[in-house]
């Protein structure tokens, strides 16, 4: 198996277990707006899914499994074009197949963990997707900028993830990844599929907001 490959198949089974159990958490439990249980284990499953990646599958693809990383990544000469195809590529597969898992457990009614427009706005919820996602992103380009910072980096990345979770879930359910919204809104279908691109857009659009700020702040120091 080539080291592309290795990649790939890392960033597939990465995106593909943080679709099945972080958004399986936030369906199963019920997770919506309104602050309770479930919305604090939702925010963690979501941090804690990324500690369990990063320090499992890190070494070998990094663990973006979020395209809106990789395209800060790739802003900041961390990969090639090709690499960044790839891995949008299975981060994609990755949460659709999670999802297809997730739906075959529990089926349609508890919502897969979809994202939704906050208040009904487009503007607003890309608003807070825009800067969620940017702090996140911005936090991993930072985390990762060090060798040094190795061994705490996945306690960074996964803290940083549950952080803007605990604020976004009010407001649009919290994407900050366009994988994690789309595989769950492909099988779900309906207005969730409808107002997906929003959830693939602003994420995007943060990551390279962020990207932009680290080369700013950080790209003397690397």
């Amino acid at each position: 198996m080539t080291e592309g490959v290795r990649k790939y198949l890392a960033e597939f089974i990465g995106t593909f277990v943080l679709v099945l159990v972080a958004c399986g958490v936030a369906a199963v439990t019920g997770c919506s707006a309104e602050a309770n249980a479930s919305y604090i284990l939702t925010a963690l499953a979501f941090g804690l899914v990324i500690v369990a990646m990063a320090y499992s599958i890190g070494n070998v693809s990094g663990c973006h499994i979020n395209p809106a990383v990789s395209v800060g990544v790739l802003l900041n000469g961390g990969m090639t074009v090709t690499d960044f195809i790839g891995y949008i590529a299975a981060q994609f597969l990755g949460a659709i197949c999670g999802a297809a898992v997730l739906r075959g457990l529990i089926g349609t009614e508890l919502g897969l963990g979809c994202n939704g427009l906050y208040d009904g706005s487009v503007a607003k919820s890309l608003i807070v997707e825009i800067i969620l996602t940017c702090i996140f992103v911005l936090a991993v380009l930072g985390a990762t900028s060090k060798i040094e910072n190795s061994h705490v980096a996945g306690l960074v990345i996964g803290g940083s993830l549950t952080l803007v979770h605990l604020f976004g879930i009010y407001f649009t359910g919290t994407s900050v990844n366009p994988a994690r919204s789309f595989g769950p809104a492909l099988l779900l279908g309906g207005d969730s599929l409808k107002v997906v691109w929003v959830f693939i857009v602003g994420p995007m659009i943060g990551g390279v907001v962020a990207a932009l700020i680290w080369k700013l702040i950080g790209g003397a120091e690397e």
